[in-house]
């Protein structure tokens, strides 16, 4: 029975990772970068969903609402400012702007409302214990589940059904021939950046609901372990992020579960490394190592 109560809280946790890494996935798949500043859009959709349940007094699904739409905003800013004037410059030039943005965006918060950390109000979501079938579950975990679900449906929905939805396809495979064929490339990588940074904003809602405490720093650990999921289920592949998320998060409940609660953080850096070892291109990508 513990070990099925484990499995559920690994999975609710393992889903706010695969929110972030999706955002990961999917830029990485447009444009072959890695957005080092995805984490911090997730802080900040954590404390835009806290001031608009404490200042506007709105409940959970506005606060998700409106943290989903400011993150989508920054994460276009972020992409027409930034990554933009860089499209065809050395990968390594990215990558420093990329951690550049990332510090930007912490001490900029940190500058406009110190750095004390904030506590989610209790009374947006009360935990209850439900007793299914013998095994006592959160119904706070349960809730998380299912709106991380409803969330990367809807976004599996948009990726297949949807007219931006073929575009970031076909730009993802080929960008020169997506111009060719009428698909505006540039709106399609800023739909990518907004869509990603909606996730991680919804993400950061989730979880401040989950651990309470939210601080400018929290982006850090979350997105890099959100990395790891993305590139354990394939870099680029967004059932690898979903899965790899899932992965993640039930192996580090098990790992706390076992005793070992101080390794939980070291089992995902772990993982990273066997993966890139043995498998570099994760779960569900080919495993062919790319030429850089």
């Amino acid at each position: 029975m513990e070990l099925i109560q484990q499995l559920v809280n690994g999975i609710s946790l393992g889903s706010i990772y695969a929110l972030i890494a999706l955002g990961y996935t999917m830029v990485y798949g447009i444009v072959r970068l890695i957005n080092f500043a995805h984490g911090d859009v997730f802080m900040i959709g954590s404390f835009v969903g806290f001031y608009a349940v404490t200042m506007l007094h709105v409940g959970f699904v506005p606060a998700l609402l409106l943290a989903m739409a400011s993150c989508a905003v920054l994460g276009m800013i972020i992409e027409r400012i930034a990554y933009k004037p860089l499209r065809n410059a050395a990968r390594i030039a990215v990558l420093i702007t990329a951690i550049g943005v990332s510090l930007l965006i912490e001490y900029v918060t940190i500058y406009l409302r110190g750095a004390q950390p904030e506590a989610y109000p209790s009374t947006l979501m009360p935990d209850r214990n439900l007793e299914l079938f013998g095994v006592v579950i959160s119904s706070q975990s349960l809730f998380i589940l299912g709106t991380s679900l409803v969330l990367m449906v809807l976004l599996q929905f948009i990726v297949h059904r949807t007219k931006i939805g073929k575009a970031m396809r076909a730009v993802s495979h080929d960008a020169e021939a997506a111009r060719l064929m009428g698909i505006n490339v540039d709106n399609t990588i800023s739909a990518t950046f907004a869509i990603g940074s909606a996730l991680a904003g919804a993400a950061g809602v989730i979880f401040g609901i989950y651990y309470t405490k939210i601080e400018p720093l929290m982006g850090i650990l979350p997105g890099l372990k959100a990395f790891v999921a993305a590139v354990l289920g394939g870099i680029g592949i967004i059932p690898g992020a979903m899965v790899g998320g899932l992965l993640l998060g039930v192996i580090e409940s098990l790992v706390s579960g076992l005793g070992y609660s101080l390794w939980r953080d070291g089992a995902a850096f772990v993982i990273l490394i066997l993966i890139l070892i043995f498998r570099p291109a994760g779960l569900f990508g080919k495993n062919v190592r790319e030429k850089v």
